[in-house]
């Protein structure tokens, strides 16, 4: 087993192809040798600026290759890099900041944060910086990435692995020294920390400046990755371009697609099973925290159709979300889990976990198991609708909708009524006008009458983002 520190991984990859190219956006692109003299040069201009080792690099730049040159200055000292979306508002952004302590900044307007160290983007160091290697340190906390932004009350979820990679273990699929897509935005958890190891373990990362679905497949065609990483709306675009731009790319470079972040309609499952093949589909179902993680495979999945999984870390069991009693298997409750050690996965700045009497910890999804101990998605507990009595979870009414074929996205939400308590209210994202009786009718061949929603919103704007997240609470609140 060849264990590297980060600092050392980037070395390492340099060392053994300094002319390959690491990451490449649209078309600008680096090479190992290019990478490794930056990030050295970058490291040292951040070390005068403040940044030591324990530091929190706070990171809001959009998908480029400036964002991980960043990152990796951060490991090079033995600072965390802490990544946001770039289009954070001032208030949630300085919110974050203050929760981290940031030593730096990295991509904000200095104004914006009195008394801290700011860089803007575009920052370049003084190219007569040395960029030789720095001396070896290993980062505690390889990455401390936010959540609950949506509510006012933004939290750290700081991972307890330092930094290092095991040169000899690859895992999730991917090769060494092979290439990978990731075309979501780096500031999330999943597109960053899968990039971030594909990256030490050698791979060239090809990244996309904004998801755009023809794009990724031409990108695909280009680079001709073996393994790529979506979300369930990024699937949708692609699946729903004309049959004609979708069969132009050539694809069967792809090894390992995994999706991940959201729920995956059936129908929408099935389709890429039936396009690239259920061997090469994966799903993984865990939360930044990463106390628990379930994984299948897209064969295994038609099996067992709706699953996300069993359990290959941790352990994962279903409670009542009042009373904590364990329920038994085909009964919908709220999922609970642990790693099944003494081993810690996470901390929070800013938060508490919910956890049970037992020490058994929730991120507030609602589910089932099978007996065959197969995990079934309900939705989160926060955005189950109580109308008329019954509980209803948005998940199911969304992979309806989605079905057609005029919807980009959507979310479901329950507004206030005097009479059902909530009545369920569809916003709907569409490519061309939808009439809503046809849309009922569509509904009513694959719901129940009273999860059909009472009212319809169409808009052309995006209600689910390139992420697959959707902020029902906000839709709710300007709703309401």
């Amino acid at each position: 087993m060849v264990m590297l520190s980060y600092s050392r991984a980037i070395a390492d990859n340099a060392d053994r192809h300094p002319h390959r190219v690491a990451i490449t956006c649209a078309s600008d692109a680096v090479t190992w040798a290019g990478l490794e003299r930056r990030t050295n040069r970058l490291a040292r201009a951040y070390a005068g600026l403040g940044v030591t080792e324990g530091s929190f690099v706070t990171v809001g730049l959009p998908n480029s290759i400036a964002f991980y040159e960043a990152c990796i200055a951060a490991w090079k000292l033995g600072a965390t890099p802490q990544p946001i979306s770039y289009r954070l508002p001032d208030r949630e952004r300085q919110a974050i900041v203050e929760l981290a302590d940031s030593a730096l900044v990295v991509g904000a307007d200095p104004a914006s944060h009195p008394g801290r160290t700011v860089i803007p983007a575009g920052y370049v160091p003084d190219p007569s910086m040395d960029d030789s290697q720095l001396p070896d340190v290993i980062t505690a906390h390889w990455k401390a990435p936010t959540s609950g932004g949506s509510t006012g009350r933004p939290k750290l979820i700081v991972a307890a692995d330092p930094g290092v990679t095991n040169t000899e273990v690859q895992g999730n699929g991917m090769r060494r020294d092979g290439c990978v897509i990731v075309p979501g935005p780096l500031y999330h958890n999943a597109p960053f920390s899968f990039s971030a190891g594909a990256l030490m373990q050698g791979n060239h990362v090809v990244i996309l400046p904004k998801f755009d679905a023809e794009a990724t497949l031409a990108a695909v065609a280009e680079h001709r990755p073996d393994w790529m990483l979506l979300v369930p709306t990024m699937m949708q675009r692609i699946t729903r371009l004309p049959d004609d731009v979708r069969d132009r790319y050539d694809v069967s470079s792809l090894q390992t697609v995994w999706h991940m972040a959201s729920p995956c309609p059936p129908w929408l499952k099935e389709a890429w099973i039936d396009w690239l093949g259920g061997e090469k589909i994966f799903e993984l179902y865990a939360g930044t925290e990463a106390q628990s993680v379930t994984v299948v495979r897209g064969d295994e999945w038609m099996t067992h159709r709706g699953t996300v999984g069993k359990p290959v870390f941790g352990e994962m069991r279903i409670q009542d979300p009042e009373t904590y009693a364990v329920l038994p298997a085909g009964e919908v409750g709220e999922v609970f889990m642990r790693t099944g050690s003494d081993r810690r996965t996470y901390e929070y700045i800013g938060a508490d976990a919910r956890i049970s009497p037992d020490g058994w910890e929730s991120l507030g999804d609602m589910g089932y198991m099978d007996a065959d101990g197969y995990l079934y998605l309900a939705d989160r507990r926060s955005d189950m609708i109580l109308s008329g009595g019954a509980n209803i979870y948005p998940a199911e009414i969304e992979a309806a909708i989605d079905e057609h074929p005029a919807v980009v996205s959507c979310a479901a939400i329950g507004l206030p009524d005097e009479d059902l308590g909530n009545r369920i209210h569809a916003v709907i994202q569409i490519s061309e006008p939808i009439d809503t009786d046809e849309l009922r009718t569509f509904l009513a061949e694959r719901l129940v009458r009273y999860k059909i929603p009472r009212t319809f919103e169409f808009v052309t704007e995006e209600v689910r983002g390139h992420d697959g997240k959707v902020r029902r609470s906000a839709l709710r609140d300007t709703r309401s």
